[in-house]
């Protein structure tokens, strides 16, 4: 991490629109379009959204190298560790007080669970079928934030940033064109706009990859090593998949109706697109602050009031959740101790709803230390142990030998890394991932020694039934 000479970013006031989709669909046609989306206003637990599009320098990571490529059109590898690529590019302005807006220009993509294997040293065992980057971040100068708890919107220029990286910016064409649409009517229905013309969107059904037979055995392994005492919890998915065409952004507005969740967006890439409906976030950085909140528990929402309200009360009360979550809750304070003091659980095992279940969720709150950064501690905890398991590295290692295909974005983390050193990203579950003409999404839970397997198996497909039943109740072919 740099220091860079400080330029105050340039706030330009834009109208406020209830639904960020308006503001996506302005700049969508620019390269590398991403919406960081809290889910308003469907989703409670959220407050900013930003968006973006045509970063200066773009970084994207396959295996053992990195490609390096700028809005100037020069374009290098390297083989250096892909975080520490991330510190040298965005340098990093360290204010005495946080930015009001959570982002001022700066980091935003993905970074894929596979990313893992240039930290510690796993197998090569399951097939490698998806050709999405194990990490893809642009570092972008500029951005739309909205606030929904303030109702304001604003389109944010860091020039300042913009001349760390090479080249010219042409930041008037952007502010040309928000501020044109500023003037245009909200459009209150999205998806009827995108599915206008010859945009369309179909599926065929999701199949899959592994059968009841195939899960009870890999349960069966996980559980013989829990009793051997290799490990406490693995965390293990299968993967759903399924064929599709058209647009991948009119599948999205359509799941952010059914589902809305505070960690989800919608990321376009070259040769595919990522859909994410995350409920978890992994790590939040304001000033030192640092905040993880762990997921580990779940159950469907009953049908009836009085069901629901069962299941709730069954939740919190199973010690068994209760013990993954306890697991999961000491492997990420010590993730988190490697670069902060005073390291605690405020919240452990609360309950909190979202649309298709129940879950447990605990919150630890660290200090960062001096001369840490957002980057050094997003790096030492990923990835996040709530969809690993414990101890890390052994989950890691089962979970290669167990699941059958690599889980390339799912169980990484999206998000953003701000010039002024905040930081907020997902965990990616209840994600999806759109790679050339297939989809994919995965279900999975934490499995301990008296995990059973028939319930595991069913809340696996519980997860994201929502999404898979959505798609093919609106877009289905059949097939």
């Amino acid at each position: 991490m740099h220091e860079f000479a400080y330029q105050e970013p340039r706030i330009i006031p834009l109208v406020y629109q209830p639904d960020s989709a308006h503001w996506f669909a302005v700049v969508r046609h620019l390269p590398n379009a991403i919406w960081l989306d809290s889910g308003h206003p469907g989703s409670s637990y959220g407050r900013f959204d930003i968006i973006a599009a045509a970063p200066q320098c773009s970084l994207q990571t396959r295996g053992a190298t990195t490609l390096i490529q700028y809005a100037s059109g020069r374009a290098e590898e390297s083989a250096q560790d892909p975080f520490y690529l991330l510190k040298q590019l965005l340098p990093i302005y360290l204010p005495t007080q946080n930015h009001p807006l959570p982002f001022i220009g700066g980091a935003l993509g993905y970074f894929g669970y596979d990313l893992g294997r240039r930290l510690e040293v796993i197998p090569s065992i399951a097939l490698d079928d998806v050709a999405l980057p194990d990490m893809s971040v642009g570092i972008y100068p500029w951005a739309i934030l909205q606030d929904h708890s303030q109702q304001q919107s604003w389109l944010v220029i860091n020039e300042g940033l913009s001349q760390t990286l090479e080249g010219a910016y042409n930041f008037l064409e952007i502010e040309q064109l928000c501020v044109a649409q500023a003037e245009k009517p909200v459009f209150h229905d999205l998806k009827q706009v995108f599915k206008s013309g010859d945009k369309s969107f179909e599926i065929s059904d999701f199949k899959s990859n592994l059968n009841v037979h195939d899960y009870r055995d890999a349960l069966a392994k996980i559980q013989e090593y829990i009793r051997a005492g290799d490990c406490y919890q693995v965390n293990f998915a299968q993967r759903f998949s399924a064929e599709f065409s058209g647009d991948p952004l009119i599948a999205y507005l359509v799941l952010r109706d059914a589902l809305p969740s505070p960690f989800s967006g919608f990321m376009q890439l070259e040769t595919g697109a990522v859909l994410s409906l995350s409920p978890e976030r992994f790590i939040q950085v304001r000033g030192s602050e640092v905040e993880t909140k762990p997921i580990k528990g779940t159950i469907k929402r009953g049908i009836t009031p009085e069901e629901d309200a069962a299941n709730a009360q069954w939740l919190q009360n199973s010690q068994k959740n209760r013990a993954e979550n306890v697991m999961i809750v000491d492997l990420l304070r010590n993730d988190l101790s490697k670069h902060c003091a005073n390291v605690r659980v405020p919240k452990l095992c609360e309950l909190q709803t979202f649309a298709n279940v129940h879950h447990l969720v605990s919150t630890v709150t660290g200090e960062l230390k001096a001369n840490a950064s957002a980057i050094d501690v997003l790096r030492d905890a990923f990835p996040g142990g709530s969809i690993t398991g414990a101890p890390k590295i052994r989950a890691m290692e089962i979970i290669e030998e167990l699941e059958p295909t690599r889980r390339s974005l799912y169980c990484g983390s999206l998000g953003y890394i701000s010039a002024d050193g905040q930081m907020d990203t997902s965990i990616t579950i209840r994600t999806l991932v759109c790679d050339g003409d297939k989809i994919h999404c995965w279900g999975g839970g934490g499995i301990i020694a008296d995990s059973e397997t028939d319930q595991e198996y069913r809340e696996s497909i519980a997860k994201v039934k929502v999404l898979m039943d959505t798609l093919e109740r609106e877009f289905g072919t059949g097939i």
